[in-house]
């Protein structure tokens, strides 16, 4: 029998992954209902995507009221992603609910208490981890050919990349800016690719230099002019994350940068063995692995892309990260496989990233217990 399952939220990030890869698995599910605050978004996705008979609401509590969905896709602003992961755990919904988690620390905690009681699967929307680039970095590092990494950077870096549609300049409503709109990917993969989630220290710094001061004839930016009036959140975020264990990252991210160099979702590794660069997604070397190391007593860099075997490739050359992200979701809902975002994981991104804003605002490092 399908998965019945509800899209609360309609916008970008629902017509942009969550709904084109659960349209390619149509045979396993089923799109029953729809829920945004404006009506005319869920109405245009029931009729482009949902199954006969699709329901479509305003108010997300409605919704979940009904018993036949099993599953929910939580793609909303950031700051109600904990208001309605919760209710919906409450309500006996298995929960995909779009990165980051929350966002502060404290709204990720409630969520993880809803997750432990409720007793569904719940998991956030890195789809990052799905790249094939990515997959053969982790799995280089499981098999310890870079030896114990001690040293990594989590890069997202846009010159000129504010998004210029939803809220994303809004902080009451996405919390920030870039730091937890596409550092919290980045972050994501190091600490992944580390297996290391115990912080003991974060100091960070915020900018807010161009977005609220430059007017759209000097913007430059790929994604249409955005309004310096109603530009609430940091242009750029920098942080130095010290782990228990003694290792170090550091997290750059950025909407606005006057830096020559553009990426987002990359990760620099430095181990005992070897280091590695996966260079992410944009720029000028988009989506490479390179393997740096000692051989023959000489330094030598290994492009993963073009060596023997090349990078891992999901079946299909077609098929997404988002596609496979929707693929092993459905498998852990139908018990045929393991999530692969843990919850447990993505909370101590959140942790990570809320106390580099607070790092940020009082100037003083925040501390791990």
């Amino acid at each position: 029998m399908s998965i019945s399952i509800g899209i609360i939220g309609c916008g970008g990030i629902a017509n942009q992954k969550h709904l084109p890869a659960l349209k390619n698995q149509a045979h396993r599910v089923r799109l029953t209902a729809f829920c945004d605050r404006i009506p005319e978004r869920a109405e245009k996705a029931a009729a482009q995507y949902g199954a006969p008979g699709a329901k479509v609401y305003t108010d997300y509590r409605e919704l979940l009221a009904d018993p036949t969905i099993d599953a929910v896709h939580v793609l909303t602003p950031n700051v109600s992603h904990c208001e309605i992961s919760v209710a919906a755990l409450e309500a006996g919904k298995h929960v995909m609910c779009e990165k980051p988690m929350a966002a502060t620390a404290k709204d990720a905690a409630r969520m993880m208490e809803a997750y432990r009681r409720s007793g569904k699967l719940f998991t956030i929307g890195y789809q990052n981890r799905f790249r094939a680039d990515s997959q053969t970095l982790k799995r280089l590092c499981e098999d310890g050919e870079l030896g114990s990494i001690y040293y990594a950077q989590a890069h997202a870096l846009r010159r000129r990349g504010v998004p210029t549609w939803g809220v994303f300049t809004d902080k009451a409503q996405q919390g920030g800016g870039p730091l937890i709109d596409i550092g919290t990917h980045s972050l994501d993969l190091t600490l992944w690719f580390m297996d290391n989630y115990q912080p003991a220290s974060v100091t960070g710094v915020t900018f807010q230099k161009l977005g609220n001061t430059l007017p759209p004839h000097q913007q430059g930016n790929g994604m249409g002019p955005w309004d310096p009036n109603s530009y609430e959140v940091e242009d750029a975020a920098f942080a130095f994350v010290t782990m228990k264990d003694g290792s170090l990252i550091t997290i750059d991210a950025s909407w606005v940068l006057n830096s020559t160099e553009e990426r987002c979702a990359a990760s620099t590794l430095c181990g005992t063995i070897a280091g590695a660069e996966l260079t992410g997604v944009g720029g000028k070397n988009n989506e490479k692995l390179y393997l740096n190391k000692i051989m023959g007593n000489k330094q030598v860099e290994i492009d993963v892309n073009t060596a023997a075997g090349g990078v891992d490739l999901f079946p299909g050359k077609k098929t997404s990260a988002g596609d496979v992200e929707c693929q092993v979701w459905l498998d852990a809902i139908e018990g045929k496989g393991q999530l692969v975002v843990k919850p447990e994981q993505a909370f101590v991104v959140t942790e990570i990233l809320d106390a580099v804003y607070q790092s940020a605002k009082t100037g003083q490092p925040v501390v791990f217990a």
